[in-house]
């Protein structure tokens, strides 16, 4: 435990967190968080946090899944499948993700209530609420942003290693579950870890389509209450430290994959 500790004894790590402290404390104080309680007991913050939080994991994990099978197809796949797989990622990554979440709700959003089998089926419940096209835009573009990652990392692990797998008699599937993919997971991991911080300031981004995520809660109490420097410090820090939870995962995940495989 001393040791977990130790650094952050250092002499200037100790002064930039008595400052923290001091400017926390100084807010805490002087600072009109009246408003604080009402949005806490009808559960507006909570609800806003949890959809923060769900948007993020579910387009990460779903993007990620995706940015695999784009950085294959990319990197080792036929023309008729890098093709297609390299465009996708070119739009993606020249457009900005405003247009392309309007483009979903405003645009095609738009269009469905006018298709009768979408109108009349069993998705429409969902279809007609705007977060199914917030997590669609914000799954895309992870996607997208990181299929270009993956496809660096899949070329970047080293041939001779693949043939010798490939001598050993191992079969192409095998090769990617035990080999290929694991090395080029692991040298993207620090670039993962950002990756996954900008996605979180993304999110912000689904206020725009009326999805109640914190930001929007910020929002909406600047609107009721005309009390504006507080709602933001309280996004700030609810922003800071799911950021450092996130780093923390990353850097503890980093520290349990072995540097070599293979």
């Amino acid at each position: 435990m001393i040791a977990a500790l130790r650094p952050l004894m250092r002499p200037h790590r100790i002064v930039l967190i008595l400052l923290a402290v001091g400017a926390v404390a100084w807010c805490a104080w002087n600072l009109n968080w009246s408003w604080l309680p009402d949005y806490w007991n009808n559960g507006m913050i909570l609800q806003g946090l949890w959809t923060t939080l769900w948007l993020l994991a579910v387009s990460w994990a779903v993007g990620l899944f995706m940015a695999v099978w784009l950085g294959l197809a990319q990197a080792a796949g036929p023309w008729f499948l890098a093709l297609p797989a390299k465009g996708f990622c070119s739009v993606i990554r020249g457009t900005p993700l405003l247009l392309q979440l309007w483009f979903l709700y405003y645009g095609l959003g738009s269009l469905f209530p006018y298709i009768p089998w979408i109108r009349h089926g069993a998705l429409w419940p969902y279809l007609r609420e705007a977060w199914p096209y917030g997590l669609l835009s914000l799954t895309l573009s992870f996607a997208g942003y990181e299929g270009e990652v993956m496809r660096g990392a899949l070329k970047g692990v080293p041939h001779g290693q693949l043939e010798a797998a490939r001598a050993y008699g191992m079969s192409r599937l095998t090769i990617l579950r035990r080999i290929w993919l694991p090395l080029a997971i692991r040298r993207v991991l620090p670039t993962l870890g950002g990756e996954t911080v900008l996605q979180l300031k993304a999110t912000p981004l689904v206020a725009t389509i009326t999805v109640l995520d914190i930001y929007n809660v910020s929002s909406r109490v600047r609107q009721d209450t005309f009390i504006i420097y507080e709602p933001l410090l309280l996004l700030a820090l609810v922003y800071m430290a799911i950021t450092g939870v996130i780093v923390l995962l990353f850097r503890w995940f980093e520290r349990k994959v072995p540097t070599k495989m293979g």
